[in-house]
Formats: C-alpha cells, structure tokens, sequence
C-alpha cells in the first residue's frame, strides 16, 4: 500500500506502509543507531516524534520481551529503508511486521531514507506527517504546517507515572505487560538479576520518561529505586529521606515543564542529584540557565564525547533535540565536563559547591556502548560520601 511523509516545508517522500494504515503527525528525525530499533520505538524520549532510521536494513534480528524500555512503544511513527523478510535470532519471538500490527504503529518502508536524512540535516528536524489513508501531497504538507509540534509542549505528562512504585527487575517484567501509570509496588524485596542482595543507598527517580535500563544500572550498584511522577514536589521527595535523586532523561522541550523546573529548584544544595538528558537541560532550567533547539538534534549510539578534564573520548548514545546554554548560566557555580565533537555542545555540566552533576547523553545506552556506565559508580560514591559528610554542607561536606 502506498504511503507519504510530508514535511512542513513542503517536501514529501514516497514510501509503502508496513504497519497499520492511518496517519500521524510529530516532528521528523532520525537515529543513526545500526541496532536497537526496539529500545528506540520504546524509549518514552521519543514521544511526539516519527523516527527515519539511517540503517537501511531494519527488522533482521526480530522482537523479543527483554529489549524495551518501557512499558510500550512510544514513537508517533516508523520510517525505515527496507523491513526485513527475514528474522534471525536466538532470542526472537516475533518478527518486526508484527509488532507494529499489534502495537498500532504506522510505519513506512521503500522510503529513501538517506535523501530524508540529508534533507533534515541541511533544512532541520521540522513537524511533519505520515499517512497511508491521505495521498494527495498539498493536503497532507497542509496538516503538517498546522500540526502542533513539540516546541513549548509538555509531553512529560504523556509518559511520567501517575502514582510512585518501588522498582526492581521483578516488576519491570510485570510492567512490560501492564497498560502505563499501572501502580507497581514492591513491598518486600526481592533478588535483582544483578545479584545485589541488600541496596544500601535509596535513590528517588523523577519520571520524565524513565528508560528501564536507567533502573537497571542504578539497581546494579546497590541502590533501592523510587520511581515518581515529574510532577512531584520537592519537599515530598525530601521526605522521602532518600540518599539521591535522578532526574530521567524524557520527551521535547524542557520548557514546557515548568512545575518540573520549579520543584528541581528546591532541591539544589539539599541532597545529591544525577541527571540524564532532559534532566540535565532541566537542570540548567534551574540553575536559572536557559535551552536551545538543535538544528537536527544528536541521535544514535555513536556520538563522540570528550571529557574536558582529561581529554578522554567516548563513543555513547544520545536522543535529544534540545541543549543547555552554559553561557546563559549566570548566578550558579557550575562548570562544563564534557562537549559533543561533532557540533561542541555542552554535553555534561557540574555544580562546583553542590553534589550535583549531570550528562546530556545516555550512560546507561540501550541501545549503545558501555563507555560510560561508571558514572552510575560515581552517582553512588557522591551519595555515599554526602551520607557520611555534613547535610549543610554540600560537596565540600564530602571527603
């Protein structure tokens, strides 16, 4: 069945539906990821958008229950080169058509995804549409001029949980096939994959789209998670008398969070804090800072990162369209760690008198190389050494 992306713009490519029939409008991006397209349809980061994948061959290794990061896709949209025919994996227990049938996803095929790649990179990520229903290119360029786009939206609220839970690998199963906000408790604790009997430090996540594998590697350096909803406030985290705060990676414009923005305020100086992706351009929303959108965003599991301190370069995964502008950062001691080779973008940023430090990419990948799984460690010794120092005193408190 023939099927078409329009751009805001006016541009519009020819494809073939390989999903469900329909239409759908979000802003258009692409991943340069060679793997993973089941974590990237599953990462709630990437609510609001239709995904172009750069790799032309997409769907060869199948599905399976263990590689998502949340509870279901949440991609607007799929836009591949070519599905493959073939699945071929161990551990498949479905094929690529499939799960975009029994998950609702529009998705198009036989598009030329390296012209609509090109033409991102030179024009921007813009709104666009994709349909299988409306064929006629002035309506739908049309739709995709009036469509609403992510800029200024609050998304968080599509994906954030609606009530707290206690996470561990045992529920994340159950989540996977449970309907979103479903409220998973844990009262009793149970032996993690990882082999981490008795977590010593308690660690609240600030769901603003919480990518599994997040949790996974928090849980595997001895931490019991709280999972919370974004909008929650800080005195209640506080009460918590947890030992950490993680503020998750999530979906569009972090302005469009403000009651997020706010309630981080509150929480500076006042215990440690690690942030992922849009919890990091929320930080420097807090800092009193401000955010910019990328001309077409960093996207794939294959971004170079250097350290600043060292020079050090690693190779890791990122999804986001937004960035903090450090030289907009003016009543907050804080200095840039680490840079994107690709465009120079501030890509890690720390406090210089609280326990706080944050990454704009994804530490924890999935998809992605491991470069930087050690700073769930250093979230971890930050939180170990604020336990054991001065509460009033911040990092200098620590030893």
């Amino acid at each position: 069945m023939k099927a078409l992306v329009a751009l805001e713009d006016g541009t519009v490519f020819e494809g073939k539906s390989c999903g469900i029939e329909g239409e759908k409008e979000g802003e258009i991006v692409f991943n340069t990821s060679m793997t993973g397209y089941q974590e990237i349809m599953t990462d709630p980061s990437y609510k609001g958008q239709i995904i172009t994948m750069t790799y032309p061959l997409i769907g060869n290794y199948g599905i399976n229950s263990e590689d998502v990061e949340s509870n279901s896709p949440k991609v607007e949209g799929f836009i591949i080169r070519e599905l493959s025919k073939i699945t071929s994996n161990y551990r498949a227990t479905d094929d690529l058509a499939n799960y975009f049938r029994k998950h609702n996803i529009i998705a198009i095929e036989e598009v030329d995804t390296r012209a609509l790649t090109r033409h991102i990179r030179a024009r921007g990520a813009m709104k666009g549409i994709i349909s299988t229903t409306d064929l006629d290119p002035t309506s739908l360029i049309e739709k995709a001029k009036a469509s609403k786009g992510i800029v200024g939206i609050d998304l968080v609220k599509e994906v954030t949980c609606r009530e707290p839970y206690d996470w561990d690998e045992t529920n994340a199963q159950r989540a996977t096939r449970n309907a979103q906000h479903t409220k998973f408790l844990n009262p009793q604790s149970r032996v993690p994959a990882c082999g981490c009997r008795n977590p010593q430090l308690k660690v609240v996540v600030m769901d603003f789209g919480v990518k599994l594998n997040i949790l996974r590697m928090l849980r595997k350096v001895g931490c019991h998670i709280t999972v919370v909803p974004a909008h929650t406030k800080a005195d209640d985290v506080l009460a918590m008398e947890c030992d950490g705060v993680l503020l998750s990676n999530g979906p569009g414009d972090p302005e469009g969070v403000p009651y997020a923005i706010e309630e981080i305020k509150k929480l500076l100086g006042k215990i440690p804090i690690f942030g992922i992706c849009l919890g990091q351009q929320l930080l420097g929303l807090a800092y009193g800072g401000k955010t910019y959108k990328l001309k077409f965003g960093h996207r794939g599991a294959n971004q170079p990162i250097k350290e600043l301190s060292t020079g050090k370069v690693y190779i890791a995964s990122e999804n986001h369209g937004f960035a903090v502008d450090m030289d907009s950062i003016k009543h907050e001691p804080v200095r840039a760690t680490h840079i994107n080779l690709n465009d120079n973008t501030i890509e890690g940023i720390e406090h210089e008198a609280y326990p706080i430090f944050s990454v704009q990419y994804h530490p924890e990948a999935s998809p992605g190389p491991h470069d930087s799984y050690g700073l769930f460690a250093k979230f971890k010794g930050m939180m170990n050494n604020f336990k054991e120092g001065p509460r009033d005193q911040g990092v200098k408190g620590s030893r």
